[in-house]
């Protein structure tokens, strides 16, 4: 059985993931079982230098917040600000204190150094803004879009005042309230002034819509993608506040699913623009639909790569991380017959599986699921294994 695994093994880099896919994908989907362990980040970040030198990939996108991504995409491309700021106000999550975002975000800006625009690497957030205790007001998103088309169309054609929403909106720690995740009741998403800035927000991205001839052409085209960005995430957010203020037993479905829904249409919106790498965790990017058991229950919603599959197919590919152990998590040697204790067996420290070969050299046994004693950390699901393009397996993660 091992013998028949270590054939399908190879070392994690772009000739060998892209070997494994009928054709270079628009996004490229690295998961991760669990965040913030910097060897993960470093595998990432070599595949990523790999396959903007020899695959033409242009754009990194990560589970981060969309529009704070666009400080760190303002720094790797021009310059603006510094390398300490990008990190502390580019990044939602804490993802900025990572080491090797750190390295990614400084490559970045040095491999654009001299560069022309065409010719640059881009980053993106592909997050709504979103934490696991709530969401933003969306206050930052329709502001700047009521503000793009206040440049741009005639100002009768608009369907409120900057003044109007800004009384709308109010203070932005009614959004903000932590206590609304566990307490609908604490949610402002279903008061009169949430429910007529819905439509606001709806009527300003119809205006988008319609006016496109003339906003493209009176627009940059970072400028219309954010734009069009912009609009998404204003609407996702009074949706996701909307829902934040329900009291039935969906509630978390529909927050699971709408929050997945914006990663989805980021990323899409990606696509357009050319071949990126995606990294986010395995949850968001599988081809199956997710599951979490939660205070009120099990709960179902199609993830953000179940979304994109279905739009790009073969344009979407993905590759799955496991890990054999987070010590410093309490996460030991994996048992022999899981996924992750076959692959542990292995002799490399990191590399790459070919999902189907591995599928195949297996026959008809099928591995035991892993159980995790720390609820950071995500076992490869055994189930998925013929969704997958790949795995890769990095056998230990030392503490950071």
């Amino acid at each position: 059985m091992t013998a028949g695994i270590t054939d399908t093994a190879h070392a994690v880099d772009a000739p060998t993931v892209m070997g494994l896919l009928p054709a270079r994908p628009r996004l490229l989907a690295l998961g991760e079982p669990t965040h913030g362990e910097d060897v993960l980040l470093e595998v990432r970040n070599d595949l990523f230098r790999q396959l903007v030198e020899q695959e033409g990939y242009r754009t990194i996108a990560i589970e981060s917040d969309c529009m704070m991504g666009l400080v760190v995409d303002d720094y790797v491309t021009s310059g603006t600000g510094t390398l300490d700021e990008v990190m502390e106000r580019g990044f939602s999550h804490g993802w900025g204190a990572f080491a090797a975002n750190r390295e990614l975000v400084r490559w970045m800006r040095a491999y654009n150094d001299g560069r022309p625009a065409s010719e640059q690497v881009r980053f993106a957030g592909f997050d709504g803004p979103l934490e696991i205790t709530g969401a933003a007001s969306p206050r930052q998103a329709l502001t700047a879009l009521h503000s793009y088309l206040t440049a741009r169309v005639d100002a009768d054609l608009l369907p409120c005042t900057a003044e109007t929403l800004d009384r709308l909106l109010g203070a932005d720690d009614r959004w903000t309230n932590p206590a609304a995740m566990m307490d609908p009741s604490q949610s402002v998403g279903q008061t009169p002034e949430a429910t007529q800035l819905r439509l606001l927000a709806d009527d300003l991205v119809a205006l988008l819509d319609t006016q496109t001839p003339h906003l493209i052409a009176a627009s940059s085209p970072d400028d219309w993608d954010r734009a069009r960005m912009y609009g998404r995430t204003a609407t996702g957010l009074l949706r996701y506040h909307f829902w934040m203020a329900d009291t039935a037993p969906r509630r978390m479905a529909w927050l699971l699913g709408v929050r997945d829904a914006m990663m989805a249409a980021n990323l899409l919106a990606l696509a357009e623009r050319g071949p990126t790498l995606v990294n986010a965790h395995n949850a968001h990017l599988q081809r199956d639909k997710s599951t979490m058991q939660m205070w009120e229950g099990p709960v179902q919603w199609w993830s953000a790569g179940t979304i994109v599959n279905a739009q790009l197919g073969e344009g979407y590919a993905v590759l799955a991380t496991a890990l054999g152990t987070i010590r410093h998590h309490g996460v030991q040697t994996p048992p022999p017959d899981t996924i992750e204790g076959l692959l542990y067996a292995l002799p490399q420290d990191r590399y790459v599986v070919d999902a189907r070969r591995l599928a195949d050299a297996l026959g008809d046994v099928t591995p035991a699921p892993r159980v995790s004693p720390w609820f950071g950390y995500a076992p490869l699901d055994p189930a998925h294994l013929a969704s997958i393009d790949g795995i890769v397996f990095v056998k230990d993660a030392p503490r950071n």
